[in-house]
Formats: structure tokens, sequence, C-alpha cells
């Protein structure tokens, strides 16, 4: 099967005349899978549609925010009502506060909050706010973990950097990457021995609690509790990015998921209902240090634009249901369960896994549980199983370090016809 891309193909050469690399984000140029990139012309539910009129069951979801599907009634409804009054003022509006009354509700360790644009204003922010508050420097944080493309959090951070091979990015200078430390995710030993050496030094650190940008890690009930304890016994600031799972693993986020409290949580994706987006918080204690209420300075002209505010009460609100999540953790897995059995049938090297409606697939027969665990996937075989994957109509990540998300939106047939698909792509990847 063979799917015409020609408007796609001419887009994207009009594209890298006037944009770096055609691409306004490096991942979506798909050059680790060797295509060119899929413009897309609308979304409905669970589905693309491509400029050249291909069909896709979408398991980008935008990269995480679609929870509810594309262009949800009660979402595009609330971004409607919100366009009769304006689009943006610069100035606050009720919809913020509601929006925050709703995150502070619903996730455990915050009890204030501070929107921003997108989640790397939001852990660029949190790392700030820690070092105002500690008056301290030195930030850890963990191999393959991406936290945003601020400079100070570059270092070895997985994903679009890992996809590319890119060590770091120029640009950043030595001075900065020295005040981050790197570490082995999943590693209690190593991260206490660093702390018993340097726990003083240490302002904060920064960790994704299920890690979605060197595939879908999850981090071990110990490793959370350790960074817990340790952070906690050397007055440094745990922050969790919960910018992806934020509201996509439970409701309240991964740290309702694991019982575990950070101390700052930074947010985005889904309290956005697609729209940019990113927040972060804490105790009022610690939040109370940012402008104009204290010295650490944080500032935005879009935040809490209407739109965004209004497009994450709709989704927040619809989400926040009896069951919601129970059935998205049945659809993922089943989705998981058959690609798992469809990779035992074509015997090949290869896993996936879930947790809640964030899912993975590593082609590698390895247990992934760091980054160097992740960067034994044979991404040849990734590259093959991506195009022959699009040919049949389901839209993945173009990324072996990116994670597959389900939506309500995705039914069982939806599911059936993706494992499906993945039988025969599978099949012929043993060749």
């Amino acid at each position: 099967m063979t799917t015409n891309f020609q408007s796609s193909q001419k887009l994207f050469q009009k594209a890298i005349q006037l944009i770096p690399g055609g691409v306004n984000s490096p991942v979506r140029a798909c050059k680790s899978v060797g295509m060119t990139p899929a413009f897309i012309h609308h979304a409905d539910g669970c589905t693309l549609v491509d400029m050249d009129g291909n069909r896709y069951i979408d398991y980008v979801g935008s990269w995480g925010p679609m929870i509810l599907g594309h262009r949800h009634p009660v979402v595009i409804e609330a971004i409607t009502r919100v366009l009769e009054r304006g689009t943006s003022f610069g100035a606050p509006t009720d919809l913020e506060i509601e929006l925050a009354q709703l995150v502070v509700d619903a996730v455990p360790s915050i009890e204030m909050v501070r929107m921003v644009n997108s989640g790397t204003e939001a852990t660029m922010s949190a790392i700030r706010l820690a070092r105002g508050i500690t008056g301290r420097d030195i930030i850890i944080k963990f191999d393959g973990c991406y936290h945003g493309h601020a400079d100070a959090l570059l270092v070895s951070a997985g994903s679009g950097i890992a996809t590319l091979a890119i060590s770091g990015s120029p640009g950043v200078p030595d001075v900065i990457a020295a005040q981050t430390l790197s570490l082995t995710y999943n590693d209690s030993q190593s991260f206490t021995q660093i702390m018993d050496r340097m726990g003083s030094q240490i302002a904060a650190v920064i960790v994704e609690p299920v890690a979605g940008n060197m595939g879908m890690v999850p981090a071990t009930e110990n490793f959370l509790k350790t960074l817990r304890t340790e952070t906690s016994r050397h007055g440094s600031i745990l922050i969790f990015d919960e910018v992806m799972t934020g509201f996509r693993v439970a409701y309240g986020g991964a740290q309702t998921l694991y019982n575990i409290m950070p101390d700052l949580t930074t947010l985005g994706k889904i309290i956005g209902g697609g729209l940019p987006v990113g927040a972060y918080g804490g105790s009022r204690d610690f939040m109370e240090h940012i402008a104009p209420q204290g010295p650490v300075y944080q500032a935005g002209t879009l935040s809490g634009n209407p739109l965004a505010m209004a497009a994450g009460i709709a989704t927040l609100k619809q989400i926040h249901t009896p069951g919601f999540y129970e059935s998205l953790d049945t659809a993922s897995a089943l989705l998981v369960d058959g690609l798992n059995t469809a990779i035992q049938e074509a015997g090949i090297p290869a896993r996936a896994n879930h947790v809640g409606s964030m899912a993975g697939l590593f082609f590698t027969d390895k247990i992934v549980r760091n980054f160097d665990d992740a960067k034994t996937a044979d991404l040849k075989r990734f590259s093959n199983f991506y195009n022959g994957m699009l040919n049949r109509g389901i839209y993945i990540a173009p990324s072996q370090f990116e994670v597959l998300f389900i939506s309500s939106a995705h039914s069982t047939s939806h599911i059936e016809e993706t494992v499906h698909a993945a039988q025969a792509v599978f099949k012929g990847l043993r060749i």
C-alpha cells in the first residue's frame, strides 16, 4: 500500500525556503524516518486528514493535549463563546481564576498557580523560582528527560535532540551548562551519592515522573521516593515536570497516581485544551516569592490568554467525570496488549507498555528503565514501522523516543484497526 503525499511534498519544498528545516518544531520534519511530513488539513475525533486527503487514526494528539480528541464540541463551544468577547486583552479575566481554581483543586501539591504560554516557560520559570528560594545555582535533571528548550535544561534532553543526534545544543554557554547535572533515570543509588556530596549546593531536582521524551518510561516508585527523601533532607526543591503527565495519567497528574508530593509542579498540554498554555505551581509560601508579590521576576504578555483558559476549563470539566480515566486505561491496555501479541507472533525484538493513556513501543528486547536502555532500540526498524503504519492510515510520532497518546475518541474499532495494521507491518519487519 502506498499513500499519495504529493501535496504535502510540494508544501514542504516551499516551507523549507521560508522556515528553518521547513518546520516550526524539529521532530515534525520526519528526518529520522526518511519521510516528508504530512501537512494536516483538518482533524476530528481521533482522525487526521492531510492535504492529499489521506485519513489517519491519530496517536500523536497534538503531542498530548487532545485527551478528548480533536474538535470536541464542548471545547469548540467554549472557545466560540470567548471569541465573542475578544481574543486577548493583556489584562486579568475571570477565566484565569476559574482555571486556576480547577488546577488547585485537582493537583495535590499546588496551592497557587501561575499561568504561562508553554511547557518550556513553565519549567524555565520553576527553575528560576527554585534558585530564588534556595539561593543556590546547581540543578539536577535526568538523561533522556526533556523539559523544554531553556538553556539550562538542554543537557542530555532526549526526544527531539536524541532523534536528531544532537548532543545538547550550540548556543548554550558552558557556564550555564555547568550548572546542570544530568544523572541516570531510575538510578536511586547514584542520585543519593551525588546528594551526599553536593546536596547543599543543589537548588532543584527536576524530573518527569513518567518520562515521555525517551519513549514512554515510567519512574519506579522507589526512585521517586528517593528523590523526595533526599531533596527534603538537603533543602533542595523537587520539581515534577507534569507538562505531559498532568491530567493525562490521572486527573491530578502522576503525583496522585504515585502519592508523592513535589515542591513545585509544571503543567501544560491538557490544561489548554489544545491551545498554547503552560503553568507552574506549588505551596503558597513558595509561590509568593514570584513578582509582584515577591522578588523572583517572571512575566508574559499572553499569559492567561482567554482562548486557552476557556479551552482548558472546558477540557478539565469534561474529563472530571466518573469512569473517564478507567475507560482510557482500558483502551490503552487493549492497544498495548494487541501490539505485544502482534510482536510475539512476528517474532521480532520489541515491546509495548503504557501508564494510563500514555503508551510506548520500543524496538529492543531490553526492559527500558532509562535513556541508555532506550538507545538500544533499532532506529531503522522503527523507521520502517513508522512508514508502514503511515501507509496503512495510522499516525504516530516520527521518533522512537516519543509516546503514543490515546484519547476518549479512540473506539474499540479504531484500536482493532491499529492492531491489525501493526500485525501486517511487524510481519514485514522480519525480512
